[in-house]
This record gives structure tokens, C-alpha cells and sequence, in this order.
């Protein structure tokens, strides 16, 4: 199938020509004539299947002009880069249309952000936080909404933003169209669907755990951290086609160590992107990685999800993931378009489990590959690596309270004082052993 045989009209046909794209992926073509039927679309498929095309296509054929200033379109996705690559393709499939798109997301200053949404905007492409903070100070009318379209919705829910999506949704006009895309079908996700949305009509392509046939993979046993800091140099050296890498790390404090080891040899041909960087800095990165002045950026999963960088050669797992689908997402910003990629993961005897659990959701066995004879097996380690010396803590047994004595001995009998009077008559008998008067009163 081409994207000629879809009921596309010209102006999408011309901007897909420019954009080189003559095949539609299977996401796109299944979803196409469901969502064009009006029906509420849930569809799953995994990272690098094209989901972002498969919702907007549909989207765009059935846009209408309007005179109003309220967008008719809505896109939700999880984080500020995605946000910006939507409105991208949204603008490069508009060439031939009088469509106005725009985005807005959370890190930057709101008032530019109320500007932009208190003009006319036909889609809106926002995150979940932001959205609902334009909505509720009344800058954003979401009153003309008639297509909703969530986009990675299991990694928004795992980001947090259950409260202000579910919020956000009962915003809405009832009379919409919903289209909801993600990597996994989760208890969450369907649970917001049931409450949501209206029978909505599943398509499933390359679900997770399907292993993608273009991406080779492999995996190296590696003792520590600093042996696998070798061997990324190692392979970075000797290794001529690894042109545009990306290294996931498992946080942003191994993030930033990895970009520090390797800053040396590589100063102004790698990059670090993870959340606690700025705005501006993140973009930055994104953008030098995409244009070919980094040769390769160290990220965390954030990266993962959505972000469309094109021929990415190789992916390093410099740590192997904790959850098996957040793997698949990884592996998946290689090979895409139907190009070749390689994925490769540097396991530690700690991490044999998390590699064993990837295998079983692909069903599929990961190539182990030998260490290079000449790689320097480093003994340093990290503080986290080091073995942890656990003492023994005695425990003092704490007397019961009933068993406690008083905290004050009593006072003995010559320091005791009593308060009492005593009579005249009786200090003098005690003294003289008779009773003494003062004499006759006087007459």
C-alpha cells in the first residue's frame, strides 16, 4: 500500500511528497479509515512506528476552516520535546494549508505561552501541567475541541499527570472525537478509557516486545562501571560507523558522571540531556544531535519516548534498564524509517536478571559478544558498587518503666522539715521539765 490509495487530498498528498514519504506504516494505514469513520481510535505500537503521522494524517483530512480563534484540534503528550517535534511535522504537513499550529509547555515563562493561545491557533499541541494551568487562568477556551488525541498516555500516567489529564478531560465538549496512542495497554489506560471515551476501536501494530527485524542487538558482559566507561571508548575509537550514538543511563546524577569521564576526548562532539537541565539547554542538545555537531548525547529514558532524531546508528545501554519496556523504547530510536540500527547493552553481574527479563517479553535472545582482548579491566569502583560492611548493632535492653526507682533519694530525718506551730507552753516544758508562766496578771 502507498500513501496514494489513502483518501488523502492533494495539499497532504504534495507536503508527504516533499517530506519523501511514499509507504505508510502499518500504525498508519490501520488507523487511517478507522479514525477517518469517526469512531474513537486506541491504538498501540511500539516506539519508531510512526504514531505521530497515523494520528495527524486523519486529523488533517477532515480539518475545517473556521473564523474562530479556538483551536479544534488538541494534542497531549508528556514532555517539552515531544511538544515541539509534533508542531515540526504539523507545520511540514500544513505546507499547502492555512493551518495555524502551536505548542506550549511547562519550564518556560507562561505569559508568552498565554499570548500565543489568546490568538488564533487550529492545533494545539501541549503537556498535561501547562494546559491546564492556561485553561484554568481562562486564556485557553477549549470549548471548540472536536479531536482529542493523547499521545505515549502510559508514559503520562507513569510521569504523574493522571490528576491534570482526568481534569483536562472534563473540560472538554462531550461531542469530540478521541484518538489515544501508546507503547503498552496498561490497567491505567484502559481504566481511562472505559471512563472517557466511547467504544473505542483497538488497532495493534508491533505491540510491545516485538523485537524490530532491522535492529541488531547485542550485549557485553562488563564487571563495573569504569570498565564499561573503557569500553564505550574503546568502541567510540576503533569503531568508524558509529556516527550518532545515543547512551542511556539509568538516572541523571549517572548521567552527568558518564558525560564528565568522557567530556575530555570529546568536548564539543557530546552532549547530557535529562530534566534537571534548562529548557534552552535541552534543545540545544537535541538540536546540535540532530544537525551532526554531536557525535553522540548521554540521556535518560526521557529521550526514549517520542523523540524523532533521524539515523541514529547505534544505541548504547550503558546501564540496562529496570523495566523491560522501557528497553523496547530505547532500542527504538534506531532503526527507524525502515533503515538498519544497532542497539547494544553493557550488563553487569547485576543487571544479568534485568537482561533475562528484557529476553522474555521480546521471546527472544539478546547476542552476547565476547570483551575486545585488549579492553582495560578497571578495579575502581563506585560508591554504589562497592561491597557494603554491615555491623552488628547491639540492642540495650531498656528497663520497664514499673521496674524504674525514684530519680531522688528521700531527704533524711535531721534534714527533713515539717511546717507546724508549736505552743509556748510546751517549748518551755521540753526545755526547764515544768511549765513556767509569765507571773500574775496585774490588776
Amino acid at each position: 500500500m502507498l500513501f496514494t490509495d489513502l483518501n488523502l487530498n492533494t495539499a497532504l498528498h504534495n507536503a508527504l511528497d516533499d517530506m519523501g514519504y511514499t509507504v505508510p506504516t502499518t500504525i498508519q494505514h490501520r488507523a487511517f479509515a478507522t479514525a477517518m469513520s469517526g469512531a474513537d481510535v486506541c491504538g498501540i505500537a511500539q516506539t519508531g512506528t510512526g504514531k505521530t503521522i497515523a494520528y495527524l494524517l486523519p486529523c488533517l483530512r477532515q480539518w475545517k476552516f473556521s473564523k474562530g480563534i479556538s483551536p479544534q484540534i488538541l494534542v497531549i503528550v508528556p514532555t517539552r520535546e515531544l511538544v515541539v517535534q509534533v508542531v515540526e511535522t504539523i507545520n511540514k504537513l500544513t505546507t499547502y494549508m492555512s493551518v495555524v499550529a502551536a505548542g506550549v509547555y511547562g519550564g518556560v515563562n507562561i505569559n508568552t505561552q498565554k499570548m500565543i493561545v489568546e490568538k488564533k491557533v487550529d492545533i494545539l499541541v501541549a503537556t498535561p501541567g501547562r494546559l491546564f494551568d492556561l485553561a484554568m487562568n481562562g486564556s485557553l477556551k477549549l470549548k471548540s475541541i472536536k479531536k482529542l488525541v493523547i499521545d505515549e498516555v502510559d508514559e503520562m500516567l507513569n510521569l504523574g499527570f493522571r490528576t491534570q489529564l482526568k481534569n483536562i478531560l472534563d473540560l472538554l465538549p462531550e461531542k469530540r472525537q478521541n484518538l489515544l496512542f501508546s507503547a503498552t495497554l496498561t490497567e491505567d489506560v484502559e481504566n481511562l478509557m472505559q471512563l472517557y471515551f466511547n467504544d473505542p476501536v483497538k488497532i495493534e501494530a508491533a505491540p510491545t516486545g516485538t523485537a524490530l527485524d532491522n535492529i541488531e542487538q547485542y550485549a557485553y558482559d562488563v564487571p563495573n562501571f569504569y570498565t564499561k566507561v573503557n569500553l564505550l571508548k574503546l568502541l567510540l575509537a576503533e569503531d568508524t560507523s558509529m556516527t550518532k550514538l545515543l547512551v542511556f543511563a539509568a538516572s541523571k546524577a549517572m548521567a552527568d558522571q558518564l558525560f564528565e569521564e568522557l567530556q575530555s576526548d570529546y568536548e564539543g562532539y557530546s552532549g547530557v540531556i535529562h530534566s534537571n537541565k534548562e529548557q534552552n539547554h535541552r534543545f540545544n542538545t537535541v538540536n546540535h544531535f540532530k544537525n551532526g555537531i554531536y557525535r553522540f548525547i548521554i540521556a535518560t529514558d526521557i529521550v526514549a519516548r517520542g523523540i524523532d532524531i533521524a539515523e541514529v546508528t547505534h544505541v548504547i545501554n550503558f546501564d540496562t534498564p529496570a523495566e523491560p519496556e522501557n528497553y523496547m523504547h530505547r532500542i527504538g530510536r534506531t532503526g527507524r524509517a525502515d533503515k538498519n540500527g544497532i542497539s547494544i547493552t553493557f550488563v553487569t553481574a547485576k543487571e544479568k536478571e534485568l537482561q533475562e527479563a528484557i529476553e522474555k517479553l521480546m521471546d527472544k535472545k539478546i547476542t552476547s559478544l565476547a570483551l575486545p582482548p585488549h579492553l582495560t579491566i578497571s578495579e575502581a569502583l563506585t560508591e554504589d558498587e562497592k561491597p557494603k560492611v554491615y555491623m552488628k548493632e547491639i540492642q540495650l535492653k531498656i528497663p520497664k518503666k514499673e521496674d524504674v526507682g525514684p530519680a531522688f533519694h528521700p531527704k533524711s530525718a535531721k534534714n527533713s522539715k515539717v511546717n507546724f506551730v508549736v505552743r509556748r507552753k510546751d517549748r518551755m516544758m521540753k526545755k526547764y521539765g515544768k511549765p513556767l508562766t509569765r507571773g500574775q496578771k496585774k490588776k
